[in-house]
């Protein structure tokens, strides 16, 4: 009589990774080893057949493997704990993979996927994620890369995540499509990376062209130069190369020189808008090409816009588009998106504020006709926008410098996209939701307590509640009520305001718009924030809301309600 095979304490160790994989198939993985002198592995099996083995010797910082899978199957992976660890590992196949995204098969705790079930707002797969980056419609559909870190919950060396929509809320996560250097990868230690930028579609081609900034901290006499590179499967940045390498010769002009924004000016030349710093205030500097392609022949023209309030320290993630009507048309309204980094609102206590100018461009010169602020709860920022089949949509990273400090309970998301639109009436910006965004009405929850002054319970947290308001009999306050947090939307005789009350002993901020009487509210509850836009998004108020617990139940304090109506919402 045999007697069964015993397992070894080796094989006893050993952990592995699973997955039914198609032929074809690619595996990404990044791997980093325990010890310094033992490298790590990985073992490959494809129907309980070993076809493989992936190798890394680094100990500081997970490195980048990737592999085809030969054949179809079931795909196994095996490491020793002891000796190596994973990071991420995923796979797809290219010839499926835009319209079916990637399979996630590891995530490690330190990097794991927020704990928000439900949630609405993009998220990443893993790992930390700020400003939005290329946004735009390529070859059909719309395209969100953003800024990443894959192995943590909190800011390091910057790659380019990258999802895929048709309706800007339904998104599917793909490969990640721009790595910065191998020497910024090699150490876990914030040195730089490939930082925010642009794309553009290629001509005559399903392609595109994107523009970064490549950040290292320790280079001189450039700390931040703006480089190029190409993709024409819209999956995989190619090699990057120098673009503008250094700045442009104006005195006083600090190191600050980033994100650059490409877009087609009224003069039919490519134009590229950079933030900087020049004495005391932050700068808007713009480029243009003669070169319809926009790879080269990039020459300064003049400082476009200067910003000296706030103690503005820099101009971050400039962005310029037309709002009502063609770009070559002299009467046509542009709008210049600016994000006001280190920037501190003394009567509100506000920080890091996102100013809208709007005014004309002729392609050299802009001339601003009124301003306001993009969000006054300004969590909001970095915002992106471009021109989808002629009408602005914009997104932005759905927090905010000022308190985002590298926890493991950061609840990172974007914000609910919204469009630009130009009120001519009352020479306004508005900012309201996508048109689309009631997709995500799951079930009408209440449409006569809330407006009665009753509470209304929320099972999930995920909520829209739309109020009209009769703005002749007095102040307004509905208390969003949550475990932790003490959340109010109040409008009275002064504006309008988000209350944010937290356990911190740290002041919080007056998120106030002054002057603001809306007569309509629509407000957007998630896992870690809450959206309000007030007639038709002529203010909106952004706000992260931290840790992961929801909000369970509302209710209007006073105000004379017309009617109000909430919604649970689902993707």
């Amino acid at each position: 009589m045999s007697m069964p095979e015993q397992k070894t304490a080796d094989e006893t160790r050993l952990r592995k990774l699973r997955g039914t994989v198609p032929v074809n198939a690619v595996l990404h993985v990044w791997m980093k080893a325990i010890h310094p002198h033992a490298p790590a592995e990985i073992q490959l099996s494809l129907n309980g057949s070993l076809f493989g083995n992936i190798f890394a010797q680094n100990a500081e910082e997970y490195e980048f493997r990737m592999f085809f899978v030969p054949h179809g199957g079931e795909l196994e992976c095996s490491y020793d704990p002891e000796t190596t660890t994973i990071s991420v590992a995923y796979w797809f196949t290219d010839a499926k993979v835009l319209e079916e995204g990637i399979t996630v098969l590891r995530t490690h705790a330190a990097n794991a996927p927020a704990p928000a079930p439900g949630s609405y707002h993009f998220r990443p797969p893993f790992g930390w994620m700020n400003d939005p980056n290329g946004f735009g419609r390529f070859n059909g559909s719309a395209h969100l890369f953003y800024q990443h870190y894959s192995h943590g919950l909190t800011w390091n060396t910057m790659h380019w995540g990258h999802a895929i929509s048709e309706d800007y809320l339904h998104w599917r996560h793909l490969p990640i499509f721009l790595f910065p250097s191998e020497d910024l990868t090699h150490r876990p230690d914030k040195r730089g990376g490939a930082f925010s930028g642009s794309a553009i579609p290629m001509e005559n081609s399903a392609g595109i062209r994107v523009f970064f900034t490549e950040h290292v901290i320790e280079r001189a006499p450039e700390r931040e130069i703006q480089m190029v590179a190409t993709s024409q499967s819209l999956i995989f940045a190619g090699a990057a190369k120098p673009l503008i390498d250094e700045r442009p010769e104006l005195e006083g002009l600090t190191l600050d020189f980033r994100d650059p924004y490409v877009f087609r000016g009224p003069d039919g030349y490519w134009k590229m808008l950079l933030g900087s710093r020049q004495g005391e205030e932050g700068v808007v500097l713009l480029y243009q090409t003669a070169d319809l392609t926009a790879a080269g022949g990039w020459e300064f023209v003049e400082i476009l816009h200067r910003e000296g309030r706030f103690n503005t320290q820099v101009v971050e993630c400039p962005c310029l588009l037309p709002l009502d009507g063609p770009a070559g048309d002299p009467q046509t309204h542009w709008a210049l998106v600016c994000g006001l980094m280190h920037s501190h609102h003394e009567e509100t206590g506000r920080k890091n504020l996102t100013m809208a100018t709007v005014g004309h461009f002729d392609g050299k010169h802009f001339t601003p006709e009124f301003e306001q602020e993009l969000d006054f709860a300004t969590d909001n920022y970095a915002f992106q926008a471009f021109l989808d089949q002629g009408r602005p949509v914009g997104i932005g990273w759905l927090a905010n410098w000022a308190d985002a400090a590298p926890e493991i309970d950061f609840p990172t998301a974007m914000t609910l996209p919204r469009n630009l639109v130009y009120d001519a009436a009352d020479n306004t910006l508005l900012t309201p939701p996508i048109e689309g965004v009631e997709v995500l009405r799951d079930e009408l929850i209440d449409d006569t307590a809330l407006a009665a002054g009753e509470p209304v319970m929320l099972e999930k947290g995920q909520a829209e509640i739309v109020i009209e308001l009769d703005r002749n009999d007095g102040p307004f306050e509905i208390d969003l009520y949550h475990n932790n947090i003490e959340i109010t939307v109040k409008i009275d005789a002064e504006g309008m305001r988000l209350l944010y009350m937290d356990d911190s002993k740290t002041p919080t901020p007056d998120y106030f718009a002054p002057g603001a009487n809306p007569s309509h509210l629509r407000l957007f509850l998630d896992i870690g924030s809450v959206e309000v836009f007030a007639d038709n998004g002529r203010w909106a108020g952004t706000k992260r809301i931290a840790g992961f617990d929801p909000i369970h139940s509302l209710r209007i304090r006073e105000g004379a309600i017309k009617s109000a109506k909430v919604w649970s919402l689902a993707l």
